[in-house]
């Protein structure tokens, strides 16, 4: 797929305001601001033709490769290299990891201000934060000491108990999972380790099948509480896109819900 005229345009006025919004060099007079496009292209190590017809929005050739280094030449911050890519029609071959190792404090308290189950899952499927009704209900999750959600659903033996439909939800996961794994070296990391630890997960992984994240029904046994239905939305902080916040609400009016109170 190519950019059209438009990503094009688009993509040149872009390139001429963050070259325009470096600072300069301190020698000498200049009459523009910012970087000059030969400085941009030799430290993108690209022709000063080539990134002038970049910014002037021509259909040239925009390889991967030459977008990485122009990103680093124009010190892109991660939004705006994903942006640069975008409007290239480029995959872009290494992109930045997404950082969740330390969780936000915005974000660790997020879950406790939703009444029904609600905890966060951060890039890799670590659970990161639980409101009291999650902490009930995912008890036998929590019980095995597993933080990873794909290792618990792949690993541990509650978990097929726990979860009805076990074979469906666990290939959708994985679908899922498949569907963001090339975006970040722990993933694929992840998912290797998976397929050599878990036959289920391997099977589920070579079928190739990507899905796009998507809520609905939920049911569990749980060991307490019987049988559970609920509907899930998965939704994505927009200032943390990173995590991914998964509230579970009461499917029926006739089905009973877990309260903070039955802990």
């Amino acid at each position: 797929m190519e950019p059209d005229k438009n990503q094009r345009h688009e993509l040149g006025a872009f390139l001429r305001a963050r070259r325009e919004a470096l600072p300069a060099p301190s020698t000498g007079r200049r009459r523009t601001p910012g970087l000059r496009r030969e400085e941009v292209a030799s430290a993108a190590n690209v022709s000063t033709t080539w990134y002038i017809w970049a910014e002037q929005g021509r259909d040239i050739s925009l390889s991967p490769q030459a977008l990485t280094r122009l990103a680093r030449a124009l010190t892109l911050t991660p939004a705006e290299r994903a942006y640069l890519f975008a409007l290239a029609a480029r995959l872009d071959p290494d992109p930045p990891a997404e950082q969740t190792h330390d969780l936000p404090p915005d974000l660790a308290t997020l879950p406790d201000a939703i009444a029904t189950p609600a905890y966060l899952l951060d890039a890799s499927y670590n659970g990161r934060a639980w409101n009291p009704p999650a902490r009930d209900l995912f008890a036998p999750w929590l019980a095995s000491g597993e933080p990873n959600l794909l290792r618990y659903v792949f690993l541990h033996e509650s978990a097929s108990t726990f979860i009805q439909d076990w074979p469906e939800r666990a290939q959708r996961l994985v679908a899922e999972f498949h569907a963001e794994t090339g975006k970040t070296p722990a993933r694929r990391s992840l998912a290797e380790t998976l397929s050599r630890e878990s036959p289920a997960f391997a099977h589920y992984w070579n079928s190739h099948i990507v899905l796009a994240r998507e809520g609905g029904e939920r049911r569990f046994n749980h060991p307490q509480h019987g049988a559970l239905h609920y509907i899930q939305h998965n939704l994505t902080p927009s200032n943390h896109p990173a995590y991914r916040l998964v509230i579970l609400t009461r499917a029926s009016l006739e089905t009973p819900q877990i309260a903070a109170g039955h802990r």
